[in-house]
């Protein structure tokens, strides 16, 4: 084997493998050997009786059984975790250690035979070295006497050049042997070395793999004897548990069982004698002009109209307690709507609140504050039902409009941040990777970096689109308060001016996006609100923006037109308004700078 050098090292490479490759198992087998033991717990934790102190404990001898057993399985468990245990210490720890000492001294061996191997190697090179070059000079130095021959032997040479010629002749001759005293050492000291190295130190080094290998086998012995000593040494414990088991089963009995159930539920009564003959016919000659027997069961069977009547409707009524006259009115509006986690309002398709109010028009009773309610939440309701919101928002109004925008950007300002501190960290980690491969390899971490760069060009793009509609937006506003501000209207203007901005609100739902429908006979309402005197105004207000007011029950306005407020937004985002020639109807109150005025009295 003194030329298999290559093949040793593969060889014990191999060996520290399957070393490895065992101790993986013993791993998988300790896992597996854990998890059956957690599992047996969970089991008998599931099924052993959870009782409060106040309970009584089981009597009947197959559940007193059945907990026996929960019992011994519970200690089965302990004793597959004891297995695991002892696999891991004795085993599996015991193999880890092994194999990096084997890999340590291996590596120390190959070492040194490389080192002998190169040794030798440089040896060979030195001893070839000086056999070529005397080789060289052997050359040089028969060019040399050829040359002195031929000019000795020309006689029209002069006597200088042939003096020159033997000078040339000598100088060659004596490095020529002055190389192949050379060769002659270094020939016999790599002969010495290569004797040294294939007699001495690489049967050495052999010797020590050989051993080492022999001892990586002894261990793999001990290895597999552990792992059995530790299945063999909780087998009397199992044993025990498992005869524990068959005595809990052994102690079921059926006839104790059975006079617990007769124990527990004997009563100590004595059983019911025989029932006597009752003899009826005694009655069949009764006269049947008697009726003092049916009529209390009729009179018990008529039905109290006014309890009945009061009691459905009690039930009927939408809140469950019948209001009192001087109570505030019935507002369908919240029957309309329903509230979502996040604040927003969505329909409920329901027709009570229009049944309730029309039953309330049949019975005469008027209820001008509910018709209000009731046709606010109709509009609300038909806003509700429409379209999904544009992109860009321009649904909304601008004020409106810009908001959503803002919070947009705000929102892709925040992924983007999140998306370039991910790419910082993918960077550095790539760098950490590159510096130390050990670590990971670099070019794994590339398709999350591109992955990164496009999501960060994606909302890069997004916040430039979504700039330029706020752009767009900022300068339409900015011109319109502009001429706002450029308008006189000093003659309608009070010290309780409030700021325009005030009359929008946060909830989306609330804020109206387009003109109100009304579904429910709408020529009922109206027809309500016209036999009623005017209200009085409380405020006065000027169109920001204008508005068609196509539906039934808007009111249309043009940009700068000054309206009367007749009655305040209660939340829905409209506002009702009157107009100089006595026209009413209701407007959005995004669309209005609103300024109410204290101590009015009507118009």
């Amino acid at each position: 084997l003194k030329d298999q050098f290559d093949n040793l090292d593969k060889h014990t490479q191999w060996g520290i493998d399957f070393l490895e490759k065992y101790a993986k198992f013993v791993k998988e087998r300790i896992e597996i050997e854990q998890n059956y033991a957690k599992q047996l717990r969970n089991l008998v934790k599931k099924y052993c009786p959870k009782r409060s102190p106040k309970d009584e404990e089981p009597r009947f001898t197959s559940c007193i059984a059945f907990f026996n057993i929960l019992n011994e399985l519970n200690d089965y468990a302990g004793q597959r975790e004891v297995v695991a245990e002892e696999m891991g210490h004795r085993v599996y720890g015991e193999l880890m250690r092994y194999s990096h000492d084997l890999k340590t001294e291996r590596k120390m061996h190959l070492q040194e035979g490389r080192k002998a191997q190169q040794y030798l190697d440089m040896c060979w090179k030195q001893m070839d070295n000086s056999k070529k070059k005397f080789e060289r000079e052997c050359r040089e130095a028969e060019k040399a006497q050829q040359s002195y021959e031929r000019l000795d032997n020309d006689t029209n040479a002069t006597k200088a050049d042939v003096e020159k010629a033997k000078q040339q002749l000598n100088l060659r001759t004596h490095m020529a042997d002055e190389n192949k005293n050379e060769y002659a050492a270094q020939l016999q000291n790599f002969n010495g070395e290569q004797h040294k190295h294939y007699y001495i130190v690489i049967p050495q080094i052999y010797k020590q793999l050989q051993e080492m290998d022999e001892r990586r086998t002894i261990k793999l012995s001990e290895c597999y004897k552990g792992f059995a000593d530790s299945e063999r040494k909780v087998i009397p414990i199992i044993s025990k548990c498992l005869e524990g088991m068959i005595l809990a089963a052994k102690s079921v009995d059926e006839h104790r069982d059975s006079q617990l159930v007769i124990d527990c539920f004997k009563s100590g009564f004595e059983p019911p004698g025989d029932f006597p003959f009752e003899d009826y016919s005694q009655n069949i000659y009764r006269t049947i002009s008697d009726g003092t027997i049916s009529t209390p069961k009729q009179e018990g069977m008529r039905i109290d109209t006014k309890t009945t009547v009061g009691k459905a409707k009690g039930k009927l009524w939408l809140f469950g307690k019948k209001p009192k006259p001087q109570s505030p009115p019935l507002t369908p509006t919240s029957l309309y709507t329903s509230s979502t986690p996040n604040g927003s309002q969505y329909p409920i398709f329901s027709i009570e609140p229009v049944h309730y109010c029309m039953s309330d028009i049949k019975t005469g009773k008027p209820r001008i504050p509910s018709f209000r309610s009731l046709k606010r939440g109709l509009v609300s309701w038909d806003f509700c039902l429409q379209g999904p919101a544009l992109e860009d928002f321009s649904h909304l109004p601008p004020e409106q409009r810009r908001k959503k925008l803002q919070q947009r950007i705000d929102e892709l300002n925040r992924e983007l941040q999140k998306e370039t501190d991910q790419k910082d960290a993918l960077i550095k980690m790539k760098d950490v990777y590159e510096k130390n491969p050990q670590m990971g390899d670099p070019s794994s971490l590339q398709p999350k970096l591109t992955e990164t760069m496009s999501n960060m060009d994606r909302l890069r793009m997004e916040i430039h689109k979504n700039e330029a509609w706020l752009s767009e937006v900022e300068g339409k506003v900015a011109a319109r308060s502009d001429r706002r501000h450029s308008s006189d209207i000093n003659h309608l203007v009070t010290q309780g001016r409030e700021s325009p901005e005030g009359s929008y609100t946060d909830d989306a739902n609330q804020e109206v996006r387009g003109p109100p429908q009304q579904h429910a006979h709408p020529n009922e309402f109206d027809d309500e609100f016209e036999d009623d005197d005017p209200l009085p105004a409380i405020g006065h207000c000027k169109a920001i923006y204008p508005f068609d007011g196509h539906n039934e029950g808007t009111l249309a306005m043009k940009e700068g037109e000054i309206l009367y407020i007749i009655e305040e937004d209660k939340g829905d985002g409209w506002t009702r308004a009157r107009r100089h020639n006595g026209e009413e109807g209701y407007v959005p109150t995004s669309y209005i700078d609103v300024t109410l005025e204290k101590n009015s009295k009507g118009a």
